[in-house]
């Protein structure tokens, strides 16, 4: 039998051993991650391959191969770890987009995909400058959250991840444009009978976490924090459902059925095409009509004591069905329940003989091949969906340089799955990991179900509660403070006045303005009222996702602090701020500032307040911003010029220095005249603006941004 790809199955540990000794593992472990991943890219037929989308939710493939050495490039300068881009296009273009998310675009026009060869020697320069580091870098034990070598364990665990979605990506490609690779078989196992499934008994018991930062192995934001739950006894399916067991909900009707299927689930039910598990394959033999199953590569006669492998919506609706058919609680389990499962089980002791991390096959394999205790496939084989929506744990942080990686998907649509697949490694299968998809999307993961009358909580609350982004639900949309207005609201109304004044926009329809660093989209939504389009870029994941929540549902709900952990709840709507009607104007998307798509280009203004002294490179934005504006457009800067080390190598600051040569001080104005007179005329005299941010009951910032305008030459 060909082997596999070898993945390290032992995780890295970060808290022991010697350091030379630990940046030799590191190293290895990368270099291993990165070649795996280039190899399940030899499964496509031709270059032309990686321009399809294997899924009308996704990018093409030329995306995920250069998205995967993207993220190390950006964390790395983010980290200051590397002095500067590899390759500004590239990164531009394979930053975000992955999951699919309400600011994700997914228009191919606005893409001029570069080559895979462009591609290919990007990923080798990204490469050699990820192990140089890996050389260099000091560092001690543990490896914690502000380690130097923490940002490098990002990048490699990112790419574990992708070298998993990557493969579903594949398995989607039409047949004829993947072909079978030596280092990816199928299970040989494939005619072996399914098991007939049954209810085992789980023993009530407790779960707890109490997951910190140092820890021995390197974790995902949501893994960390405290949460304890008593699971009262249930009984569990001895194996993962097997395509014989879901042929029967098939048979009977299941897909056009109505009353198995939630709201959510109906919807789709109706919208999906195919009403049966979309990686079966319906084929017609001598006359006959049988079924096959779509592997990553092959499409095999259906191996029918496999696991079947569904979405969250058709695993549930089975589950409606089999508790009509038995009379029994039937439901998927809750994250809790799955944790008590795996601990009486003690599936984590017996990860040797799991489908997990290549290590069996690079497909599914029969439910009855892994025993961990009493049952089968508590861990590996395929993800299992859980009826538990993604939340934070008491005490959740955000990692400063992945504030994205979870909080967007905080808002009850998102469902855990746990156990792992086939090709889950590193941290997907440490014992710790919590990933999360939309409930119609598809995985390599499938069910096994319960029976409990206990109730699931199934709605998690919806108030922002991260204290960085709460603070600036505030400053957007709280009260005003020592009588000053409303910064967001009084920037967009000085924005307004401008364009109402300027003779060329005046003149104008349809105007289209960009408001740069828009935070959680005030502004934005107020600069509606005169703009018919409106595009909101911030860096942050997390303020992006306040903007579309609010513009969805007309809602904002945060917590504020009073003193200590005394919390206020507060609650805004768009309606109570006169913004409802013209939300529809406005598009929020997550960007850098520093290196912008193409795409955003064409505008009548652009607005960007209390953004160049956080930027860590904010010259490159000033000389970029010209080509981004129409003819005789407008540009409005504001900023307290706070500069700070933290945010901007002093290398990079515009102003707040003395120059090194003559020894005069020089001031970010002045710079601004310097970088945008070749571009620019300046409009007027500089405005001081004032603005407020509450801490706490007692405790606030007064500041004042200059704010200045600036029109594009003809």
């Amino acid at each position: 039998m060909q082997m596999s790809p070898t993945l390290i199955s032992q995780p890295v540990f970060l808290n022991q051993g010697e350091v030379e000794q630990k940046r030799q593992e590191i190293k290895a472990y990368f270099n291993q991650t990165w070649e795996n991943y280039e190899s399940l890219f030899e499964t496509l037929v031709s270059d032309d391959t990686f321009y399809l989308r294997p899924c009308s939710l996704r990018h093409p493939l030329i995306f995920y191969f250069g998205h995967t050495a993207t993220f190390f490039t950006n964390k790395l300068v983010l980290a200051k770890l590397l002095p500067q881009r590899i390759n500004p296009t590239i990164e531009s273009m394979c930053a975000i987009g992955v999951d699919e998310m309400s600011w994700d675009d997914l228009n191919d026009a606005h893409y001029d995909w570069p080559s895979v060869a462009a591609v290919r020697a990007y990923r080798n320069e990204v490469k050699a400058a990820v192990n140089a580091l890996i050389d260099q870098v000091v560092f001690s034990l543990p490896i914690d959250w502000q380690s130097p070598m923490w940002p490098i364990m990002m990048g490699i665990e990112h790419e574990r991840i992708h070298l998993e979605t990557s493969s579903v990506l594949i398995r989607q490609l039409p047949i004829d444009q993947v072909k079978p690779h030596p280092l990816f078989p199928i299970c040989a196992d494939q005619q072996t009978a399914a098991p007939s499934n049954r209810l085992l008994a789980v023993p009530a018991g407790e779960v707890k976490i109490a997951h910190q930062d140092p820890a021995p192995h390197y974790g995902w934001d949501n893994e960390y924090g405290q949460h304890q739950a008593n699971v009262t006894a249930f009984q569990a399916s001895e194996f993962l459902v097997s395509n014989a067991e879901f042929l029967a909900f098939v048979e009977a009707g299941g897909y056009h059925t109505p009353e198995f299927w939630n709201e959510e689930g109906d919807r789709w039910r109706q919208f999906s095409p195919v009403k049966h598990p979309s990686f079966w394959v319906r084929k017609t033999e001598g006359g006959q009509q049988a079924w096959y199953l779509r592997c990553m590569t092959e499409e095999i006669p259906m191996p029918w004591s496999w696991p079947a492998e569904v979405n969250h919506l058709e695993a549930a609706a089975f589950c409606r069905w089999k508790a009509a058919q038995t009379g029994q609680p039937i439901r998927l389990p809750s994250e809790d329940e799955y944790l008590r499962l795996r601990d009486f089980s003690q599936a984590q002791q017996h990860l040797a003989q799991a489908n997990i991390n290549l290590q069996q096959a690079a497909s599914s394999c029969p439910v009855t091949r892994c025993k961990q205790g009493e049952f089968y496939d508590v861990i590996g084989n395929v993800w299992q969906w859980t009826e538990t929506p993604i939340h934070p744990f008491e005490g959740f942080k955000v990692h400063p340089l992945y504030d994205d990686f979870t909080t967007p998907t905080f808002d009850n649509k998102h469902n855990i799955i746990k156990g792992g697949s086939w090709i889950s490694t590193g941290n997907e299968i440490n014992g710790s990991s919590r990933y999360a998809f939309r409930r119609h999307f598809f995985q390599h993961a499938g069910f096994r179900y319960i029976a409990s009358d206990a109730p699931v909580q199934k709605e998690f609350s919806t108030y922002e509660t991260d204290s960085a982004v709460a603070q600036y639900c505030e400053f957007h949309f709280g009260d005003e403070y020592f009588g000053v207005a409303n910064f967001a609201k009084a920037y967009a109304d000085l924005a307004i006045g401008y364009a109402q004044t300027d003779a060329d926009l005046a003149k104008r329809e349809h105007l289209k303005v960009l408001e740069v660093g828009c935070s959680v989209g005030r502004a934005s939504f107020e600069l509606a009222k005169h703009f018919e389009q409106v595009v909101g870029l911030d860096f942050s994941a997390r303020f992006i996702n306040v903007a579309n929540q609010l513009q969805t549902s007309g809602q904002l709900r945060y917590t504020l602090p009073i003193e200590g952990e005394i919390m206020d709840f507060k609650e805004t709507t768009l309606a109570q701020l006169g913004l409802s009607e013209v939300a529809s104007r406005c598009e929020f998307l997550q960007q850098d500032a520093t290196n912008m798509k193409p795409i955003f280009s064409g505008y009548d203004m652009i607005v960007a307040m209390n953004l160049i002294d956080r930027l860590y490179e904010p010259k490159k934005f000033l000389t970029d911003v010209a080509a981004r504006l129409n003819s005789g457009g407008l540009l409005m800067l504001g900023s307290p010029y706070t500069w700070l080390e933290e945010f901007t190598q002093k290398v990079h600051w515009l102003g707040g220095y003395k120059d090194a040569h003559s020894g005069e001080n020089v001031t970010t104005l002045e710079t601004l005249h310097a970088l945008l007179s070749k571009d620019f005329e300046p409009v007027g005299a500089p405005q001081e603006l004032q603005f407020v941010i509450r801490e706490t009951a007692r405790k606030y910032q007064h500041t004042v941004s200059q704010v200045t305008l600036w029109k594009k030459k003809a």
